[in-house]
């Protein structure tokens, strides 16, 4: 089993075996066909809420990463994802943030990973 993490505006290449966007809003200016998104898993994403809060600010990241991950214990679609990622060889986690460090995609491939 591999998780992994990539924009979902990066281009799709051979390695992303089954590609699973985890925004809960489809990414601005892309469309459908050139994202190549085998499950769009909105579910999975944080709390419109907890998004709103965290803005993306890497100052908050730390206490945004405490208040997803709790999310995610009470959350069904994690089961969803969990299933995915156990009948595929490799899953990429697909986000729209700008940075590959301070985004809900990380924290929940940590999650996903214990």
């Amino acid at each position: 089993m591999t998780v992994q993490l990539k924009r979902v505006y990066d281009a799709p290449s051979g390695d992303d075996g089954y590609r699973v966007l985890v925004d809960r809003l489809w990414p601005r200016g892309l469309s459908r066909a050139s994202a190549d998104v085998d499950l769009w898993l909105k579910e999975v994403a944080p709390s419109p809420d907890l998004r709103k809060w965290f803005d993306h600010r890497e100052d908050r990241f730390a206490a945004f990463a405490d208040r997803y991950d709790a999310e995610l214990d009470g959350n069904p679609a994690v089961d969803e994802l969990r299933d995915v990622v156990a009948s595929h060889p490799t899953v990429t986690l697909l986000y729209g943030a700008k940075d590959p460090a301070v985004n809900h995609a990380v924290v929940l491939a940590d999650h996903l990973r214990r």
